[in-house]
Formats: C-alpha cells, structure tokens, sequence
C-alpha cells in the first residue's frame, strides 16, 4: 500500500511540474528561513542554562533613585553569607568602567608575545562554586583562591601559550595603574554561553588592587560589584529578596543617610539575565527576548505563507483530481485511505523541500553569522536535528491537512458526472489565505521602512558635540597615560590634528561614575545625581561642545582643580537658569569628607548616553577620577591612513613596548545600536524572501485561473474583448486582495512599531506616506506576478482555446 501512496504521490508531482516545483521552491525557503531562525534563536535561549543547579543561582542588584543598576556595594556579599543560612556560597565579579581591555604579556617564550584582550574580569575564589566552567587544565576549586592569579579562556591561552599546558607560567598584566605579573592557575573551555562573556578572570585580592577592594566597606557607594549567589536547595526565592532591602538598611543605614538617598535591593534568576534584564551597569550587551518573539514569529509566519501556498494550489487544481477520488471510492476506497494518500504526497513534498533548505542553509550560514555576530552551525547540537524532523513533520501535516480533507470528501456520483459541490468554500478560503499572506508581508515591509527610519534618525540626530572625526585612544596602561602630555605635543604636531584632550570617558561608551550633588544651604537629602566625566584641557574644544554661559577647562586658567562644568539639565536641577550659577559652588561628599567645586561654566546639553535614553545630568571636572584612560583628537583631514600612521609612531617612540590601537567616536557611539541594525537587516532580508513565497503562490494561483478561465477567455476575445480588458479581469481580482490585506495590515503594523519606539527617547514619527508608498509597492510587485499570466492569456489565439473545447 505504501508503494502504492509512493508511486501516485511521485506521478502527479512529476505530471504537474511547474505546480510541483512553486511548492517545492515556496516550502524551501520557508524552511531554510525557519531553521536559520531557530539556530538563532536557540543559541540565544541557551545562556547560562548549563550551570550545575542553574535555578538556585540569582543576582543581587539594586535600584535607587529610580535607576536599576546590575552591581552592588562591596560590602553586600560578605554580609548576605554572614545573614542568610540559605545562602549556600556567593561570589562577586568586579569590571571597571573605562577599562575595556588589558594588555597581556608572555616574556616566557622564544618571543615576547604582546596583545590587548578584552573582557576580563576580577573575581572572587568562590566563583567556581556558583558558576560551571569546563576546565581543561588546572583546579576550578582553588584556581583563584591566591593573590595575583588568573583563569585563562581556553582562545586566549592559546594566543599566549599555544596548545601547552600554562599553568605556573607567569604573564604580564597591564593597567592604567600599573603593570602586574600573575600566575596562571586554569584554563577552562569557550564552549559554553554565559551573560558574562569572560575571557580571562583575575583574582580579587590582588597586589595590584587588593587594598582597594578590602577598603570598599561603604554600603551605599560603588555599585560596581556584580554580587551572585547560590540559594540552598528548597529555598523560596521570593522570600529571600523580601529580606534583602531590610538587610541593606540593618548593615547600611548610617551610610545611606550621610548620602541622603535610600535603595533597594532585588535578585535576577541568573537564567534570564541575558534576555530579560536591561539595567544599568551590566557586565556586557545583553540580548533581547522581545527581539526573539519577533524573530520566532516572522518564523511561523513565513512557513505559514510556504504552506498555504500548497493549500491554495491544491484546493484550486481539485476539479483535476476529483474523477481520480470518485473513481478510487466507487473501488472500494474509503476517506481514511484517501487522506493517508494525499498527506503522503505533501509530506513527500516537504521532505523534497527540506533537503533543498539544508543546502540553502548551509550556504547562507556563513553570511547569516556574519550579521548576527555568532557562530552558528547546523550540525553542532544533536538538539537541532530533532527540531529539523518536527519543523518537516509540522510543514506536511499543516500544508496537506486541509487539501487532504478536503478532495477526500468529494461524493463519487457528483464528481463522475463533473458536479463539484461546495465550491464556494474552497475559493472563499483562498482568498482569505492570500489576504493573509499579503497581510504578513505588509506587516513586514512597514515594520523595515520604520526601522531603517528611525536608525537614520539615529545616525543623523544633533546630539548637542561634534562626532565626527574624532580619534580615540585608549591608554589602557600606566606608562603610556604618564606620556599623555608628551604625545598630545607630539600629535598637535601632525598635520590635519587640530585639537586634543584627555578623558576618564567620552559620549557614547558606558559611564557609571556619579555623585549626588548639593548647593548652598541645601543638604544631601536636597542632592541631585549627577553623572560626570573627568577630563583634560581643552575637552569642550574637542568634542565640539557648546558653552551656553562660563568657560571650559584651558590651559590659561591652570589646573582647575576645583573647578566643574554643568550641563543645562544638571544646572536646572540644581535650581539655577544657567548664567546665575557661574561662580557658585556645588558640594558633595566623597571618602566621608564634604568637599565643593566652584561652578565655572554651564555646557550646552548634548547627549552622553545613547538615544534610548533622555538627556540627564551631566558635569564635567578636572579632578575626581583619573582623566588618562582615552586620549581624543580631532582630525580633519582626507588622508586618514597617513594620518593614523602618523599618530601611531608618535605613539611608539613614546611607548615602544605598548601595541597601538585606535577607534572613532562616530563608530563607538553606533555600537548602541548594534540591536536595532541588526534587527533591521534580518527584518529586510526575510521580508524580501515573504514577499518572493507569497508572490510563488500569487503567480500558480493566476496561472491556474488562466488555464480553467481559457475558454471564457477564447469566447470574449471572439465577442471583441481586448487584451487590456482580458488584463484587468483576471488581475482586478487578486489585486483587491492585496488591497484588503493592506487596510488589515496598516493598523497592526503602526500598533507594533508605535511599541517599538517606545524603547527610544529620540524617535522618527511613523509617517502617513509610508502606508500609501508600502501600499504601491506591493500593488505593483502583486501586478506584475500576475500580470504575466494575465498577459500572456490575453494573447492566447481564441481559435486554439476554443478548440479545445
């Protein structure tokens, strides 16, 4: 019987080639589409999911002032293992803002090896215990548990080793406060996901910083400790948090108060941190579930527009087949052996369709990882193929299931006299699945235009200093910040240099440093949160930044040690209008001592952070932190490589044992947006391959009207019915369609990117004309898919369709 299903099923596919081949075709791409999502999506979902006893692991985090921010003060972990019995052990990871990579060194080999590295982090011996690492050399149980010691990733310690067993060996560690040699005590594998996306740990009690770390016993200042811990088995989460914030004002109340603010602590399941948390401070760019719903959907939507375009063809060639079923039933055949059969024919199609999508996939794979920024492969999780067997599975059974009942119900005395009956049904349905189709594939059009407006609008928005042309070194090391004034003479000196600055950060790139700030006869509890940036002479020339009262930071008025700068928000906030707060003081309270800067200019707001975020207090001083962790120039000049090169021998004939290396202002500050662009491209890219499945289906569905409407149309033409009328009949009835489908998808699509935008505090309008512009484009795509059929029916010679009659 199955040889006999095989054989029918392979007869109709081959006698009706070019149906056969729309199906395939459509299905294919609707495969390769999802798949490529669900190897997307389920590297996504993976973090932090292979940690032993995952669901016991949390973080502690913070909110004050109404921000949430992913660290804690020092203090909070040792007092939680102290406090709570069903805390079962908790660890912290310590990153430094301003310090996004160290420089490394082996002085061990037959070659000094020198590099910078990014993402490493101090952390505590106990780590190991809440965290799983794979490692491949050394203990995890003891790997950090001794002063000046490091955990190498398995990449790094190949840079620096190749394939030897490092362990013992010492490298060289460079800092913006000095260089430090560690002992590498482990080397676990990079084989698993994790929101801390650590290439190398260092210890936390080091020589280097140990005694800053043991001083941070100030329970309401430095949020910087990333405190985890790992609750006892059976322990109710909820009812721990609910002790946290009682705790925090048990240990911290005096300090609280001497800073005039209150906070609160919460916990995040460790598990949801890289999809679900975006708050302040976090250890790295996180992701995003909403944009997995979003992808997951225009997964099931695409396969849903590959399969109703087998539903449409199917149910549409039906009065070709219903003989063949009258025939089979007046035999003997019942409908169970009938839906066995045509469903055996849509799963033979979805097979056929799923080995056209693994060649399709494994050829874009390489271009797919490239705009996603992950190494996906298809074959790497045996997972991955069960969901390649369901996906096929689900494929058949949704394409053929409808047609299969549908041609199984057909009454075999009817269809041997050529009576269909219900037809109404099937066209109805069609025409409903199309709306569909068209539907989807609005949706996305619209969605892509508003995303590419508003990353425009990113791109092109005023944000209050000049971005453009503006180079930026990191230090990144003690020696090389000591030489900050020596390089910038050295620079100034180059042509197409025409300023340069030093600063503990600059716009675009996380900072976490700010202090409550006061004015005169107020208190702290009076105080406003001020972000600010440490910097050097002449930052407000070279950043292009305007001053709206005052003076900026210069050489002519000495050190400005005491001096600050306010931003129009952080000078409203304060209770001045701007010129009134020249020459007054601020205060605020740092080390338990008030201390007070002297007001000296008020700065044209400009934004710091990202769009997604409003304009905020802002200040600039001279003195607070360290001001030499970038060096920033502005360049103008149309010989950039020329430039650059000579830049960096400026850089090596001060620092010849410390590697180069440069970025743009203009290119960290899109970094924000890495999301979003890369949300925008997929959108395009599977809104473009929408489009193509549902016009497949449009092109048969024409091509099917065309060939059961040929002697109609043979009869018009002899009654004198023209080409372009011929034209308009058949194409005017799937053209309404698309315009239904447009009037359904404008509200739903406005609706979700109104909900998008809400994510930024600068946003593009959704502007009317886009609907009417996606509404022609469509139309237009829709008019010559079917157009061609419509045309070429036209043309046909009525002679020879009425002939064959």
């Amino acid at each position: 019987m199955l040889k006999n299903y095989l054989k029918i099923a392979l007869r109709n596919l081959l006698k009706n080639k070019g149906y056969t081949a729309i199906n395939i075709f459509g299905l294919a791409l609707g495969l390769a589409t999802c798949l490529l999502i669900v190897l997307y999506v389920s590297d996504e979902l993976s973090y932090d999911k292979h940690h032993r006893d995952a669901h016991r692991l949390f973080r502690i985090a913070l909110e004050a002032r109404n921000e949430k921010w992913a660290g804690t003060p020092g203090p909070v972990a040792a007092g939680v293992k102290t406090d709570f019995p069903e805390v079962e052990t908790v660890a912290r990871v310590l990153k430094f803002s301003g310090i996004d990579r160290m420089l490394l060194e082996n002085r061990g080999g037959k070659e000094v090896t020198r590099f910078y590295e990014t993402n490493g982090y101090y952390a505590d011996s106990t780590l190991f215990e809440v965290f799983t690492y794979d490692f491949k050399y050394g203990n995890p149980k003891n790997a950090l548990s001794k002063p000046n010691t490091l955990v190498l990733s398995e990449t790094v310690a190949g840079k620096l080793f190749g394939d030897t067993d490092p362990v013992g060996k010492v490298i060289r560690v460079g800092l913006t406060f000095g260089d430090f040699n560690y002992t590498v005590t482990g080397v676990y594998r990079s084989n698993r996901k994790s929101h801390i996306d650590a290439h190398y740990f260092l210890s936390m009690q080091n020589g280097d910083m140990g005694g800053w770390v043991a001083s941070q016993n100030n329970w309401s200042m430095n949020n910087i400790f990333h405190t985890y811990v790992k609750l006892r088995d059976g322990t109710d989460p909820t009812a721990f948090e609910a002790k946290l914030t009682p705790f925090l004002m048990r240990h911290g109340e005096a300090d609280l108060k001497a800073l005039g603010i209150s906070k609160e602590l919460f916990i995040q399941p460790v598990t949801d941190i890289y999809l679900k948390s975006a708050i302040g401070n976090e250890i790295a760019p996180n992701g995003s579930m909403t944009y997995l719903y979003i992808f997951g959907s225009i997964a099931v939507f695409l396969l849903l527009i590959a399969c109703i375009n087998f539903m449409n063809l199917s149910t549409a060639r039906s009065e070709k087949r219903a003989k063949e079923v009258g025939v089979r039933k007046v035999m003997g055949a019942v409908r169970n052996s009938l839906v066995h059969q045509f469903l055996g024919e849509s799963m033979m199609l979805a097979v056929m369709a799923l080995a056209i999508a693994v060649l399709v996939v494994q050829l874009l794979l390489p271009y797919f990882n490239n705009l996603t920024g992950k190494a996906l492969d298809m074959f790497s999780e045996p997972a991955f193929l069960y969901w390649m067997a369901g996906i096929t599975l689900f494929t058949g059974l949704v394409a053929g299931l409808y047609p299969a009942l549908y041609l199984s119900s057909f009454r075999p005395v009817s269809v041997l006299k050529g009576r269909l009956v219900n037809v109404k049904s099937p066209v109805l349905l069609r025409k409903g699945l199309v709306v569909f189709q068209f539907t989807v594939s609005i949706i996305l059009i619209l969605g892509a235009i508003v995303i590419g407006q508003q990353l425009s609008f990113l791109q092109n928005q005023n944000l209050g200093f000049d971005k453009e042309q503006k180079l930026i070194v990191p230090f990144r090391n003690n020696k090389a910040a000591t030489n900050y004034n020596a390089l910038r003479e050295e620079v100034l000196r180059v042509p197409g240099v025409e300023a340069a600055t030093s600063g503990s950060v600059y716009p675009g790139i996380e900072s976490i440093e700010d202090l409550p700030f006061y004015t005169d006869n107020k208190t702290l509890h009076d105080a406003v949160d001020v972000h600010f940036a440490t910097v050097g002479n002449d930052y407000v020339e070279t950043l292009g930044l305007k001053m709206v009262a005052g003076r900026s930071f210069t050489k002519a008025f000495g050190a400005d040690s005491s001096s600050i700068i306010l931003n129009e928000t952080a000078a409203r906030e304060l209770g001045y209008d701007g010129v009134s707060a020249i020459g007054k003081n601020v205060y605020f309270e740092l080390g338990g001592k008030r201390q007070s800067l002297q007001v000296v200019g008020i700065v044209r707001d400009f934004n710091f952070r990202s769009l997604h975020e409003g304009i905020k207090p802002y200040a600039l001083t001279t003195s607070i932190t360290d001001k030499y962790q970038y060096f920033i120039a502005s360049v103008k000049t149309k010989d950039y490589s020329g430039t650059l090169a000579s830049v960096e021998a400026a850089w090596k004939r001060l620092n010849p044992d410390i590697p180069f290396a440069y970025s743009f202002l203009d290119q960290d500050f899109q970094k924000n947006y890495e999301n979003e662009s890369r949300t925008g491209s997929i959108v395009l890219y599977f809104t473009c391959i929408a489009v193509v499945i549902a016009c497949l289906g449009l092109f048969g569905l024409a091509a099917f009207s065309a060939e059961r409407r040929t002697k109609e149309i043979g009869v018009r033409k002899v009654l004198g019915a023209s080409v372009g009328g011929i034209v308009g009949m058949l194409s005017g009835e799937f053209l309404s369609l698309v315009c239904i489908a447009l009037v359904i998808a404008a509200p739903i699509a406005w609706l979700g990117m109104r909900q998008w935008l809400q994510g930024f505090a600068y946003q593009v309008g959704i502007q009317w004309w886009i609907f009417p512009l996606t509404g022609l484009l469509v139309v237009t795509v829709a008019l010559l898919t079917v157009g061609f059929q419509s045309v070429r029916a036209g043309l046909m010679n009525p002679v020879k369709s009425l002939r064959s009659e």
